[in-house]
Formats: C-alpha cells, sequence, structure tokens
C-alpha cells in the first residue's frame, strides 16, 4: 500500500502566521481592511482571505488611499510608506516579522554611520523585504543577487554586507568568501549573518524529508523566492520531485507503482493546502 507524508516541519513561518492571525483579528472585528501587496506569496491563501474581505492594493492605490485601515504584511516597508499613512491619516495594522524589523534597524544604525561604508544586501532585487532593506538607507543600498552582481560593488571602498533573511546560508556564504578575495587591501569588510534560522534551518530537515520518500510534491506559490530555495534542495537528494501549486497539478502519471509519497512546501505554505494535496492523492488512490 502507498504511503503518504506530509513533513511537519514545512508551511508557514512565525512571520506569516502572525501577519495571518492580525489580518482575521482585524477582519473579524468588521470595517474594511486593506493589504499593501499579496499577504503572503501563495495565491490560495491569499485567495481564502481575500473571500473573507481583504482588499489587495499595489503601492499607487496604498498613495492615493485616505482614512483607511491598512495592514502591512510580514516582509517589511520602508520608512515612505510610514510617511504617506501619517499623511493620509491611514490607520496601520503592522504585521512585519520582529526578524525582518530588527534586520531593518540595523541596516538603519549602519547606514546612519558618518564612515565611507557601502551598504551591501545579498537577496532578490525587487524582493518585497529587499525594497524595504533598501528603503533604511534611503535607496542608497546596493543589492547583490548573484556573483556576477559584485561589480556593482567598489572594492576600495568599505563594505558592510547584510542579507535578505530568507535567502540560503550557503549562497550568503559564498558571496562573503568572494568579497574577501576582492577587497582591497587594508579595507574594511564586515558581514552580518541575517538569515533567519527558522527559515535556514529547514534546508537539512527537507533534505532529510525528501531523501526518505520516492516522490515529492512540493507545493508552493510561484512567487515565492523560500519556495524556489527549499524545492531545489528538494531535487538534489531526489530527483523525483515535483512543484505544484495545489492538488489541479498533481501529474496522476507520476504514481504508479510508487509506495511512498511525501508532500512539502514553503514558508508561505499552508497547512490546509497540503492537507488537501494529501487527500487528493488518497481519494485518487482509494487509500
Amino acid at each position: 500500500m502507498t504511503t503518504i507524508e506530509i513533513d511537519r516541519a514545512s508551511g508557514f513561518c512565525f512571520g506569516v502566521v502572525n501577519a495571518i492571525r492580525k489580518a482575521e483579528e482585524e477582519l473579524n472585528k468588521g470595517g474594511i481592511l486593506y493589504c499593501l501587496g499579496d499577504i503572503v506569496h501563495n495565491s490560495r491563501e491569499v485567495d481564502r482571505l481575500t473571500s473573507k474581505g481583504l482588499i489587495i492594493i499595489d503601492r499607487e492605490q496604498f498613495k492615493r488611499l485616505h482614512n483607511a485601515k491598512v495592514l502591512l504584511r510580514a516582509h517589511g516597508e520602508p520608512p515612505e510608506t510610514y510617511t504617506i499613512a501619517r499623511t493620509n491619516n491611514i490607520e496601520i495594522i503592522d504585521a512585519t516579522c520582529p526578524v525582518v524589523l530588527q534586520l531593518q534597524k540595523k541596516i538603519k544604525t549602519q547606514h546612519s554611520d558618518s564612515d565611507d561604508s557601502q551598504i551591501v544586501i545579498y537577496g532578490k532585487i525587487g524582493h518585497a523585504e529587499v525594497n524595504g532593506l533598501v528603503g533604511q538607507t534611503e535607496g542608497k543600498a546596493i543589492v547583490i543577487e548573484k556573483a556576477e552582481d559584485l561589480s556593482l560593488i567598489d572594492f576600495s571602498r568599505p563594505v558592510k554586507l547584510f542579507s535578505q533573511t530568507t535567502k540560503s546560508l550557503d549562497g550568503f556564504r559564498e558571496i562573503v568568501n568572494l568579497i574577501q578575495q576582492k577587497i582591497a587591501p587594508g579595507i574594511l569588510f564586515e558581514y552580518n549573518d541575517t538569515i533567519c534560522r527558522q527559515v535556514a534551518n529547514r534546508i537539512p530537515n527537507i533534505r532529510t524529508f525528501a531523501a526518505g520518500h520516492e516522490l515529492i510534491f512540493f507545493v508552493s506559490g510561484q512567487k515565492s523566492s523560500n519556495g524556489k530555495i527549499l524545492f531545489e534542495e528538494c531535487r538534489k537528494v531526489n530527483l523525483n520531485s515535483h512543484l505544484i501549486s495545489g492538488s489541479n497539478d498533481i501529474d496522476t502519471s507520476l504514481l504508479t507503482n510508487v509506495q511512498s509519497i511525501g508532500i512539502c512546501g514553503a514558508t508561505s505554505t499552508p497547512s490546509w493546502l497540503m492537507e488537501e494535496v494529501a487527500d487528493t492523492l488518497r481519494n485518487y488512490l482509494k487509500l
């Protein structure tokens, strides 16, 4: 008989849980609640909350909004967002992840120092969290997504490196090593490991989980950076790993003669969605 196991270490991280809890608390009070950007990078969870009344708006809509209540998601926001809120009499429900908030404060403090240091952020260009971090530097921080981007740094000047909280430790260490090789002699290079351990620690766990099953369904939204990282970790140890956004994406031809199926997901994947995938598999296999 085929066994189906959900990785109980997968699913929402604390920051996402906190943001969704705050959204549901406010929605239960009644009234209109806006959210600046998708509350989480998972369309099914966004749909669930919008069906409860949450209204997703973009930055331009936010700028035109007045006398309203707006939730800020876990990714965090640049200072400009709070300035607009004060000007437009917008009540902020701040669900910024505490780990991200601490990182924002560190970067802002380092930027305020009077030295000639360049603030460098290892992260995904254009990602909501990264935009919030760059905002702490008045837009002056340099964002490094890959090794090729290191050409943006002036290695004759001091460098202070930080990381988006959801990047991989291996990737961060690679960037650190490359900068150490390129920095001019005697020039200061400080690096700050600001990767969230709740996220980073999922990598060894998900490797073990994926290696323990014949077939893996990794459930994640297409916009999730963390999902892309964790899915690749699954693929490294189990080539029979498949990225799906939900039960409708299951390729049933993969299920023939498979004895062990594992279901896991990103920090933005709701547990109910992984359960839905498991139920669909059980119904199809008549378990």
